[in-house]
């Protein structure tokens, strides 16, 4: 198997860290709003610490394990692995943050 060009891995990078930022500030907003956090550990975390400092924490995890993988983007698994990690932010994150602040905003235009 031949090895994934480094524009490649470090557009995956960006992508997995812009998943990052999107989730946390999503994150943010949805549970201002009022709404739940799917994740358990997340947040069990949200009532212990409060929502900026557990999202900061988490979100610095996350993109601490980013340039880990980046160190190691020779390796054959790194390109998988931002793949899957990109995909499963897109499904997990991205789509159902986005429809549920979607439909926030559709509940406050319908109201005003």
């Amino acid at each position: 198997m031949q090895p994934f060009p480094e524009r490649g891995m470090l557009a995956l990078v960006c992508v997995n860290f812009a998943l990052q930022v999107f989730d946390g500030v999503a994150t943010y907003v949805g549970v201002h709003a009022g709404m739940a956090e799917g994740n358990p550990l997340l947040a069990w975390a949200l009532t212990q610490l409060g929502p900026a400092s557990a999202l900061f924490l988490f979100k610095l995890q996350a993109c601490a394990c980013l340039l880990l993988i980046w160190r190691v983007r020779r390796n054959r698994l790194a390109a998988p692995a931002l793949a899957v990690s990109a995909a499963v932010y897109v499904v997990c994150s991205l789509a159902p943050w986005a429809a549920a602040l979607a439909s926030l905003h559709f509940v406050e235009y319908s109201a005003s």
